[in-house]
């Protein structure tokens, strides 16, 4: 018999297993009830780890980063830069070995040849054997150290090159992009205020013992597909190839290795465990407001049983998540920061005088954390609702 599960379980399962209708005590806790922490905008990550914690507080979330290390960012699913506990990142780099950073050699390498250098493996075998030469004695470091470190780090590469945007940059610069996806270097504390993303970077067995040994490509697969089917499922393949970046051979190859089940919802056939097919107790109401990119809007690829008709308004024009309203698994509308540091609201429901009180609470909450930050929309573009509540 084929096992239904419909979208008010799957919206139970959201408020439960993502810390939203059940905060959690540490920002380690969060990071492991949503798998990763998308962190391409640090200030972003901030605010949405602070919406799930019983005391919202971005000096823990430091601490976890900077301080304990408890939490790494690592450049994997997706080519994305995601927090995750410290356990997880190997499994993260191990699984998207081909997928991330495979891709980013050839793309540097593309990159070499168009700014005229002759034998460009040669020169990024050179340059690569360089900069991990010197990143012992380099501690934490920005781009400009790495490069110091070596002539052939600071030669200039063209980017873009044919096109209105071209540009030029160290190799030093571009190297640290392969060289975080390879997982031989990461993200430390941030140059400025916790909302900067120029980030200083270290080598990673340095910062942290637990990079030091990595899984095989597919015992890391199959252990990020079962963390991830645990919070976000039941959901079709088609998600989880979204949510990593994986082809669908791969994803296949993963789930064959842990025990599921197809499943029926809404939308159609799905992937659950298949020992996490029970009913969720259903949760006290709840409320949110989650900043753009968040990890739990943009976990799934077909969203309209949280997401509804919102999408035109609420996301940008290339499927980037805007901040949200959330009422008890639904998003009801949006939300931004303005100039003046100030939260501004529409809602895009009607969901009731008393979720509407929780939900202004919510955004008084923001503008205490902020505490006069400005934020702005970074490696995304306004949403359509944003520029509306600027103007």
């Amino acid at each position: 018999m084929t096992v239904t599960i419909d979208g008010a379980e799957r919206r139970r399962r959201i408020g439960v297993r993502h810390a939203l209708a059940t905060p959690a005590d540490s920002s380690e806790e969060v990071a492991q009830r949503v798998v990763a922490l998308h962190s391409t905008d640090p200030a972003s990550m901030a605010i949405g780890v602070c919406a799930r914690l019983i005391e919202p507080s971005i000096a823990d979330l430091e601490r976890a980063l900077y301080s304990d290390r408890t939490l790494v960012r690592v450049l994997a699913m997706r080519r994305t830069v995601f927090a995750v506990p410290a356990d997880l990142a190997g499994s993260c780099l191990a699984a998207t070995s081909r997928s991330v950073a495979a891709p980013e050699r050839r793309k540097l390498l593309t990159m070499l040849r168009d700014s005229g250098i002759e034998d460009p493996e040669r020169f990024l075998d050179h340059a690569h054997a360089a900069a991990r030469g010197a990143l012992p004695a380099l501690g934490v470091f920005r781009s400009a150290d790495l490069a110091a470190a070596d002539p052939i780090l600071t030669t200039r590469v063209e980017i873009g090159a044919g096109t209105r945007y071209a540009t030029t940059q160290s190799m030093a610069s571009r190297l640290l992009t392969l060289m975080s996806a390879e997982g031989h270097v990461v993200r430390a504390k941030p140059a400025g205020t916790w909302a900067s993303t120029q980030f200083t970077w270290c080598a990673a067995e340095t910062w942290t013992p637990a990079l030091t040994e990595r899984p095989t490509p597919e015992d890391a697969a199959r252990e990020i597909a079962r963390r991830w089917l645990a919070a976000y499922g039941p959901a079709p393949l088609e998600d989880l190839c979204w949510w990593t970046g994986w082809t669908k051979t791969t994803a296949r190859a993963a789930l064959a290795a842990i025990d599921t089940t197809e499943v029926h919802t809404e939308s159609g056939p799905a992937i659950a465990l298949s020992d996490d097919l029970a009913a969720t107790p259903e949760p006290p109401p709840w409320v949110a407001l989650l900043p753009a990119l968040d990890s739990t809007t943009m976990g799934w690829k077909q969203r309209s049983w949280y997401l509804g008709d919102h999408a035109a308004q609420l996301f940008d024009n290339v499927g980037n998540a805007g901040p949200t309203i959330w009422a008890d698994g639904r998003i009801v509308g949006g939300w931004t920061i303005r100039d003046d540091a100030t939260v501004a609201l529409r809602l895009l429901e009607d969901i009731g005088t008393e979720s509407q009180a929780a939900i202004d609470d919510r955004a008084h909450r923001i503008e205490r954390l902020l505490d006069g930050t400005v934020i702005k929309a970074r490696a995304r573009r306004w949403t359509t609702l944003e520029k509306e509540l600027r103007t």
